[in-house]
Parts: structure tokens; C-alpha cells; sequence
């Protein structure tokens, strides 16, 4: 099982990030989004949906 971030955490590894459901599984036009040194994660599409480093 992946690392998961929640969203808002910040000062995380750069890099791609994959929208997941809350325990990782594949949700339904996922985002996917890029974060950049010093970046918070934004808010997911669903409750409960975390960031899994790609």
C-alpha cells in the first residue's frame, strides 16, 4: 500500500500526485496534479480522498 497524503499537508516530497480513494483505491476521473517545493496539496474531488505520489 502507497503513502498517502491528506489535503493540505505541505512541505512534501515534489513531485506528481494522484487523487485515491480513502484506502487507496481508484476513483472515478481521478486528478492529478504537480506540486512544487513548499506546495500544500489541494482539496480532492470526494471526502475522504488522499494524494498517492506517482
Amino acid at each position: 500500500m502507497g503513502d498517502f497524503k491528506k489535503t493540505g499537508m505541505d512541505n512534501q516530497q515534489p513531485g506528481t500526485y494522484k487523487e485515491v480513494g480513502p484506502r487507496g483505491g481508484a476513483v472515478s476521473n481521478p486528478r492529478i496534479v504537480n506540486i512544487d517545493r513548499e506546495d500544500r496539496h489541494p482539496p480532492t474531488q470526494g471526502k475522504g480522498h488522499k494524494w498517492e505520489r506517482q
